[in-house]
């Protein structure tokens, strides 16, 4: 009996211990750091809030240059199908002539052939 009353009071012993520790190293840690802050929470609040704005400015700003990039490709693109589309137009109408000279140069050679014989 006298051995686990003794060892009770060990283990509460131990128990008070680790909480007083922990108790003097939490306001130790509390104390350091208020004594080490670099500035009061105000100051880091606004700091914050300065800090999200030129971010989100900074992210408006890349956003709307990337749009106006895609639109500015897309333009180009779009010229570019365009002039090429053109382009092709002007060589069917020239293929679409020269075969029209070729069936008239035919059709008339197939005339003096009929007309001489």
């Amino acid at each position: 009996m006298i051995n686990e009353n003794q060892h009770l009071e060990y283990r509460r012993g131990n128990i008070f211990n680790v909480l007083l520790g922990t108790l003097i190293g939490g306001l130790a840690g509390a104390v350091a750091m208020l004594l080490l802050a670099p500035q009061s929470g105000e100051d880091t609040r606004m700091q914050i809030q300065k800090k999200s704005i030129e971010l989100r400015n900074l992210t408006t700003e890349m956003v709307e240059d990337t749009v106006a990039q895609v639109r500015a490709n897309a333009s180009k693109v779009t010229i570019g199908g365009r002039e090429k589309m053109k382009e092709l137009k002007e060589q069917g109408q020239e293929l679409v002539v020269e075969q029209l000279d070729h069936v008239s140069e035919a059709a008339q050679a197939g005339k003096k052939a009929i007309q001489s014989s």
